[in-house]
């Protein structure tokens, strides 16, 4: 466990952690290998899990009626995939799909919430971390669907 728990604290995610909380977080998490093309989870779908990802890429997507997935984001190493387990009704509100081979810490999002709720320190730490996140990923969804707009405007005539 202390291999990687070292490992883990060098992610930019979780570095700078206390100790006591890594060693917390360390225990919900175990090493995962995922073939390129595996579709991680769908929007909708339950969020019971969320990766750091240590090699390869995943791609955020979303659904679009009547034009299809639309990529939200790239994510490489070092990024953490899959937000939504932390507010009910812990549904993944992207869908996600590794589009090269991919290594990851997988964490156990109900073991990790339970960490959290039985020391507030832990949770004020992995909250501020994944609200940093997700105002990121608010920014990158809309800077996508803007350029999907404008795209889908005809040319005016000058």
């Amino acid at each position: 466990m202390t291999e990687q728990m070292s490992v883990l604290g060098a992610q930019p995610f979780l570095r700078a952690l206390p100790p006591d909380c890594l060693t917390r977080l360390a225990e919900t998490a175990r090493h995962i290998s995922v073939p390129a093309g595996h579709r991680l989870f769908d929007e909708d779908s339950p969020a019971r899990k969320f990766w750091i990802i240590d090699a390869g890429q995943v791609a955020l997507d979303a659904l679009v009626p009547g034009v299809a997935r639309v990529v939200i984001e790239r994510l490489g190493r070092g990024d953490v995939v899959g937000l939504s387990w932390l507010e009910p009704p812990y549904q993944f509100r992207y869908g996600a799909v590794t589009t090269q081979p991919m290594q990851a810490y997988e964490f156990d999002a109900v073991a990790v919430r339970a960490v959290c709720e039985q020391d507030p320190a832990v949770g004020y730490a992995i909250l501020n971390r994944f609200m940093a996140i997700a105002l990121h990923r608010l920014q990158a969804t809309r800077g996508r669907l803007i350029e999907a707009r404008s795209s889908a405007m005809p040319a005016r005539l000058a």
